[in-house]
């Protein structure tokens, strides 16, 4: 979703020479097919095919064979996005190799560094020559930390630019009639940090919220493959199948998700990029967790964080579903036009 329209804009520039890499660490070959058809991406031109593994494992398999690529390829920028372990690997070997990094999504920090992707944002920015960020918090996390305000451009987030321009055509999906959904009828479950579903006690509260607000709406939970090896690992299955409105699905390709997303009344998640589309959707979106790298959600948007309590949980879903949901605005720039500036700094900055 971040990369789309940064790529769509580089193969229209006759300036640039852009190679698409997969690092293979989302290894759902079916779902990542999924996801390329949907936002109109061609094949990746080199896919390395790591695949599961510790994060350590993941890392270290990603910077083997990426710099391998680096060499061969001699690339003039390396562009990473968001805070996973791709981005942590690659940006450790372009920076190794005297090659500049441009990070997509910089400077968001939850000031949490039990989480994992805490750390690949801090290493990934501290070695990045061009930092993008979605936010002024972003821009302030990184002055902060003693990064030069020369490489700092505030742009905008490309996931909405993803989102805007596929709005129209997600709707053209049947994923509501496939589920026998109504519109602003129903709420979506995105649940997969190891803080949440790794943690027997954690995951049993976030249940027994569920349990709760199901019996008042719909719950469509389309199930991430760790979340559903835990309810089996935990035998909370029972717990689960007592639950006749907790509607559990395969993961979704983006269109679908976009359009359940769209319809909903609320969401519950533990995602980062879904508290962001929420906003922009001017859906209700409740977070599963204790922190956000994404404070402007909260602030300005229709984020509210409500940690692994099942009464807190419970209650501020009850309050959307009467019609109490919280006043919101779109952050700025968040408009669509996102990559549109990063392309023209990059043609800006790198002729020179």
């Amino acid at each position: 979703m971040k990369i789309a329209p940064i790529h769509k804009l580089m193969k229209e520039n006759p300036k640039f020479d852009s190679t698409i890499l997969h690092t293979g660490q989302h290894y759902d070959e079916n779902m990542s097919k999924v996801f390329f058809d949907d936002l109109g991406l061609p094949e990746p031109d080199v896919y390395l095919g790591v695949g599961s593994g510790s994060h350590a494992y993941q890392t270290a398999q990603i910077m083997l064979k990426f710099e391998e690529v680096v060499k061969k390829e001699k690339p003039h920028l390396i562009v990473v996005v968001g805070d996973v372990n791709s981005t942590l690997a690659c940006s450790v070997v372009a920076a190794k190799l005297n090659t500049p990094i441009a990070h997509i999504e910089a400077g968001l920090r939850s000031f949490d560094r039990t989480m994992p992707e805490e750390i690949n944002r801090i290493v990934t920015d501290s070695l990045s020559d061009f930092l993008f960020t979605t936010s002024e918090d972003a821009n302030i996390n990184l002055e902060n930390e003693g990064v030069p305000k020369e490489k700092i451009y505030f742009v905008g987030n490309v996931m909405i630019d993803t989102l805007l321009s596929h709005s129209r055509k997600a709707q053209e999906s049947n994923i509501l009639n496939e589920l026998n959904l109504k519109k602003n009828n129903y709420a979506v479950l995105t649940l997969h940090r190891p803080g949440n579903v790794d943690d027997y006690e954690t995951f049993k509260r976030i249940i027994k919220a569920l349990s709760r607000i199901q019996e008042r709406i719909k719950i469509v939970f389309p199930a991430h493959p760790r979340t559903i090896a835990r309810i089996e690992e935990f035998s909370l299955k029972n717990l689960i199948s007592a639950m006749p409105n907790l509607i559990i699905i395969d993961s979704l390709g983006y269109l679908d998700f976009l359009c359940l997303m769209s319809n909903s009344k609320i969401i519950l998640t533990d995602s980062g990029g879904i508290q962001e589309e929420t906003t922009v959707l001017g859906i209700p979106c409740l977070t599963l967790r204790e922190n956000t790298e994404r404070p402007v959600t909260v602030s300005e948007g229709t984020n509210t964080i409500v940690g692994t309590d099942e009464e807190k949980i419970t209650s501020e879903s009850f309050k959307v579903i009467d019609g109490q949901s919280k006043m919101a605005k779109i952050p700025a720039l968040w408009d669509g036009k996102a990559a549109e500036r990063i392309i023209n700094i990059l043609q800006k900055k790198l002729n020179n």
